[in-house]
């Protein structure tokens, strides 16, 4: 088919913010930051159980080396972003409101450290299991946002059979450019990546789901269609398109059953970050310890893109771009829809650090627990056509057992309910509520 004439794919539901404050950054190149003199490497950086340090206060670390072992299957490795000396596993402000442990290095200043893996040039023609043991060498994670250790994706049951591999490059989020520049400027990199990935998983043909409004990007992926067998796919500009549900929905036509996984569609789903850093992995032999940040917001004086090393204290990269124009009204990690609020600057940039954005006061929105007025607008903005109106007003009843039979764990928190609701409900607030309640329950009648 004519590239020209490619059909734009999107799911049914969802929303499209107005303002979404990507002309920001987006025409704003990856500039690298300086080195700092400490950095704090949280330890808990990716879903499941954080990995075991392998390191103590005084030890002397290069660049790479290994800081913390993977525990379990559902873990993944961490390693040092710079040369230095460790100062202890200190606590430090976490990502999700609370204290968390963190390996403080401070810098030598020289940043050298050998790659710690051979690189695999030939990687077209070496038994997957090989590039898949790399994954986990490198403590590969999703970059989007989920944490989730890549590897884990990488293995499914014998009854799962995928034939489908999609990189999401939609970057759907307000604010954030991140993944578009990488993209643009990177656009071999991940195109390598997405048939690392598909070496690994047997798929020959990976799809990279990016929407329209990033065409340089798009065409800069489609020069390496043929070299490595991916297809561009043109995506609609709408909200949550990068979830992994509405983009296989979007690109394949097949649903996720409720409750279900990627792989009970035959899909599974990575994001461009990742793939970016699964070519260097593999290609150059080196871990994950920096990714692209976009830092950004209204009272942001020079908003942009950097490469930021793991463990960098927020406050680090809103002095890089300038500090601010006024008081902000709201600190947030990822972009405003589906990211977390934060009470320090001082918590690390980690693994799963797509933005740092802050807000006037005029935009941090306070939500009130009035009553529904049943319009109906979160219903049609749903992506996963449940009936919010109905599980927030269960919840605030106490009634968890109806919310259940209202599949109120398929709701992904995208925010697309409470964005589009005129009485300003805090209705992503109670069902995550709702959902932390019922696995508690569940989790008490297991023991």
């Amino acid at each position: 088919m004519n590239k020209s004439s490619r059909s734009v794919m999107t799911f049914s539901g969802g929303i499209h913010p107005a303002g979404d404050g990507k002309d920001l950054t987006c025409k704003m190149a990856v500039r690298t930051a300086p080195l700092l003199e400490r950095y704090f490497v949280l330890l808990s950086e990716n879903a499941g159980k954080p990995p075991v340090p392998v390191v103590k206060k005084g030890d002397k670390v290069s660049k790479y080396q290994l800081l913390a072992s993977a525990d379990g299957l559902v873990s993944a490795n961490l390693h040092s972003p710079t040369s230095g000396t460790v100062n202890g596993i200190v606590e430090v402000p976490g990502p999700m409101g609370v204290p968390a442990p963190a390996v403080e290095i401070i810098a030598d200043g020289e940043d050298k450290g050998d790659p710690p893996f051979e690189p695999i040039l030939n990687w077209e023609n070496v038994d997957p299991q090989l590039l898949r043991q790399r994954v986990i060498d490198a403590g590969l994670v999703g970059m989007g946002g989920a944490s989730f250790p890549t590897h884990v994706k990488l293995m499914p049951p014998p009854d799962k059979k995928i034939d489908t591999l999609i990189l999401n490059g939609a970057e759907c989020e307000p604010y954030l450019t991140a993944d578009h520049r990488l993209m643009f400027e990177k656009p071999e990199k991940v195109a390598r990546g997405a048939a690392i990935f598909g070496r690994i998983l047997g798929v020959r043909h990976p799809y990279i789901g990016v929407e329209i409004n990033k065409g340089d990007a798009i065409e800069a992926l489609e020069r390496f269609e043929d070299r490595y067998g991916i297809s561009v796919i043109a995506l609609q500009v709408r909200y949550p398109q990068g979830s992994e549900k509405q983009l296989i929905n979007a690109i394949t036509k097949r649903a996720v059953r409720s409750g279900g996984l990627p792989m009970d569609a035959g899909c599974v789903v990575q994001n461009v970050g990742t793939a970016a850093a699964l070519s260097d992995a593999v290609i150059k032999g080196i871990p994950l310890v920096e990714r692209i940040v976009t830092v950004t917001g209204d009272v942001v004086v020079s908003p942009g893109n950097w490469r930021l090393k793991l463990g960098t204290p927020a406050i680090e990269a809103v002095r890089l771009a300038g500090g601010v124009t006024e008081e902000p009204g709201k600190l947030i990690f990822g972009g405003p829809m589906m990211g977390f609020a934060q009470k320090s600057f001082q918590v690390p940039v980690a693994k799963n650090t797509s933005g740092i954005l802050l807000l006037p006061t005029r935009l941090a929105v306070n939500y009130e627990a009035s009553g529904c007025i049943r319009c109906g607008r979160c219903v049609q903005g749903c992506p996963m056509h449940l009936m919010p109106c109905l599980l927030s007003t269960a919840i605030e009843a106490d009634r968890f057992d109806l919310a259940l039979q209202n599949h109120v764990m398929d709701c992904m928190e995208c925010g697309s309910c409470a964005y589009v609701c005129p009485d300003h409900r805090p209705l992503v607030q109670n069902i995550r509520r709702a959902k932390a309640e019922l696995r508690k329950q569940l989790s008490n009648g297991r023991k």
